[in-house]
Parts: structure tokens; C-alpha cells; sequence
């Protein structure tokens, strides 16, 4: 296997970005309790992705191959403070901004004090799975992460992914039930 040329994200590179997410997370528990309808499903996924992708393009903690087939979306420390969503409430209808709303309020409770590089977005579209990009993108992060002498944290829905992240050196720190089942993971350093 080649190692695949990882890049920064372009604005160039959103569409692709949000059409592979749109399509990698189609059965992922968190993004069909946000929009359940099948029908709906690909515009609100999308709208979803899009806003998390303009958020923190600005920033340079997007980390893709294939011009967005596989894709990072990492948040750095510090950057908790810009959470509007007003772009989204105009694309989500009142329901689903509510899901959202609650999702992030459960996964930001859960989350640790401490400073942390945080992997909001990891995924693959289908056509290129299997192919080792999501280890790569993912690995990018969690390089950026070691060299600020920071944890990495992540949370997941999907318990396939739990046994997936273990192997690349994740541990669960807890979980939470409501809204979705989810675990919280980490990697790296731990803050004395």
C-alpha cells in the first residue's frame, strides 16, 4: 500500500468533503438521529457537514486525500468558543437544529477540561474505503496534537468504530446514553 498524499482543505475541496461524509456516515447512529428521514437525509447531512467544514477550514485542521475522498476535521484547542450555528438553523428545519443542539451539549458536557485537539470528522467515502486514508488523515491530527504536547479526544456512536479506534491506540475514557449511545476516547499525552 502507497502512503496517499495528505493535504490541507481547500475551499476547492468542499463539495468532494462533503459529499464523501454525506455518503460515509449514511448508517452512523448520531447522524441518522439528527436527520432520520431517508429522504432528507442527503441535503440536511450535507448542510451538517458543510457548516462543520466552513468552520474550521479558516483554521487549517482539515486533512484530506483525494481532494476531500477521505477526510479529518479536527478542532484545536481553544476554539470552542465559535459555535454559531445560525448558518445551519437557515438550512435545518427547527427539529433537527434541536437534535443537533443536543447532541453538541451532550458530547461537550462529556468532554475533558483539560486542553485537547479534538477529531470532530473523521470519514471515508465508501468508494475508497479499505484503502488505509482514514488512518492517514486521521494520523495528521494526532501529529499535530503530540507536537503541541496535547491529547487527542474524540467521540463515537458507532461501536464498530470503538474497536476500530483501540487498534490505532484510542482509549475510552466514558461514555454517555442521551441523546445516542456514545463513548468518548483519547489519545496522548495526559496533563499532570
Amino acid at each position: 500500500m502507497t502512503t496517499p498524499e495528505i493535504t490541507v482543505a481547500t475551499p476547492e475541496d468542499r463539495a468532494r468533503v462533503i459529499t464523501s461524509l454525506v455518503a460515509a456516515f449514511g448508517k452512523d447512529p448520531v447522524l441518522r438521529f439528527l436527520f432520520p428521514d431517508d429522504r432528507t437525509y442527503p441535503p440536511y447531512a450535507g448542510a451538517f457537514f458543510g457548516h462543520l467544514f466552513d468552520k474550521r477550514l479558516p483554521r487549517g485542521t482539515i486533512w484530506a486525500v483525494g481532494g476531500g475522498a477521505s477526510v479529518a476535521i479536527w478542532e484545536p484547542p481553544g476554539a470552542d468558543g465559535d459555535r454559531s450555528d445560525d448558518d445551519l438553523a437557515a438550512r435545518v428545519p427547527a427539529d433537527a437544529l434541536r437534535r443537533v443542539r443536543a447532541y453538541d451539549r451532550a458530547v461537550h458536557a462529556a468532554l475533558p477540561a483539560e486542553p485537547f485537539w479534538y477529531l470532530g470528522v473523521l470519514g471515508t467515502h465508501p468508494d475508497h474505503a479499505g484503502r488505509g486514508w482514514g488512518h492517514a488523515v486521521m494520523r495528521a491530527g494526532l501529529e499535530r496534537a503530540a507536537a503541541d504536547g496535547l491529547p487527542a479526544v474524540l467521540e463515537t456512536s458507532n461501536p464498530d468504530n470503538v474497536e476500530m479506534y483501540r487498534r490505532a491506540g484510542w482509549e475510552v475514557l466514558h461514555g454517555f446514553v442521551e441523546p445516542v449511545p456514545t463513548w468518548v476516547m483519547r489519545q496522548g499525552p495526559r496533563q499532570q
